[in-house]
């Protein structure tokens, strides 16, 4: 088992994958922290590159059966750098994984499915919010997550954090704009804004059918370009003192809409 006991290139690498984006983007990998993350990656078939193992003399049978699996390559690392790695305080996790990253930049990528539910994400500056939402996303029943415009990384490790693992069960793509997803759902989707005066409220929103669901940014709201390309805006009744919800919250509200409409809607086929 190879073994990386200081802070040489190879560690100098991955900690960059933390922290760098671009070291991210150019080598399509990313680290991932935490048992459920590892686990969903393992059951969606991510390409896993190495493992990084903290050397305890009794592994958990998790780590011990991944480790003896030959997803990959284990190379047993300094606790303390694991810690580092981790990005915890309380002591090395038993295991972290290096993938290969399954996002795209390109629609093809989004399932050919009918009612197709996707997520659009207008430049989000969270890394924490995308993955929440995500999260929601994959347990409410949408087929896909888009983020678009200038915004923070999807895999970036708060996010993938943030999903608890969700980031590898769905498509998850980043586009420079809307142009090409709206180029996507024309003729195929309703695509629905969402937005603190909207056009109707949202359980009138026409969410049976195929649509594309836009949440916008967490401070501006959606783009113009999202605005116009708009087929209706929607806004979530509220009461109390608060002007709006946060966006990943306001992304998971639309989703429990859609899914309670889709499960009630007698045209549609069973799942």
């Amino acid at each position: 088992m190879r073994a990386v006991e200081r802070r040489n290139a190879t560690f100098q690498q991955w900690q960059a994958l933390l922290t760098n984006r671009a070291k991210r983007q150019s080598s399509g990998e990313l680290i991932v922290q935490g048992v459920r993350p590892i686990s969903m990656a393992v059951a969606a078939g991510v390409p896993f590159v190495s493992l990084l193992f903290d050397g305890r003399p009794r592994p958990s049978s998790w780590a011990a059966e991944l480790m003896a699996s030959g997803l990959a390559p284990v190379t047993r690392v300094a606790p303390d750098l694991l810690a580092e790695l981790g990005e915890r305080s309380d002591g090395a996790p038993e295991l972290l994984a290096v993938v290969r990253h399954p996002g795209s930049d390109d629609v093809a990528a989004l399932p050919e499915v009918p009612d197709a539910l996707v997520v659009a994400f207008d430049r989000p500056s969270s890394p924490g919010n995308i993955g929440s939402l995500v999260r929601s996303a994959d347990a409410l029943g949408a087929h896909a997550v888009v983020v678009t415009g200038h915004a923070a990384d999807p895999w970036d490790p708060q996010s993938v954090r943030a999903s608890t693992g969700s980031i590898f069960s769905l498509p998850v793509l980043r586009l420079s704009g809307p142009a090409p997803l709206l180029d996507w759902a024309t003729g195929r989707a309703t695509v629905i804004g969402t937005d603190e005066s909207g056009d109707v409220e949202l359980p009138a929103a026409p969410l049976t059918a195929a649509a594309v669901v836009v949440i916008g940014n967490e401070t501006t709201g959606m783009s113009r370009a999202w605005r116009d390309g708009c087929d209706v805006t929607v806004r979530i009744p509220m009461t109390g003192g608060a002007s709006s919800l946060n966006a990943a919250a306001a992304g998971a509200v639309v989703l429990y809409e859609a899914l309670r409409q889709r499960s009630r809607d007698p045209q549609r086929p069973a799942s």
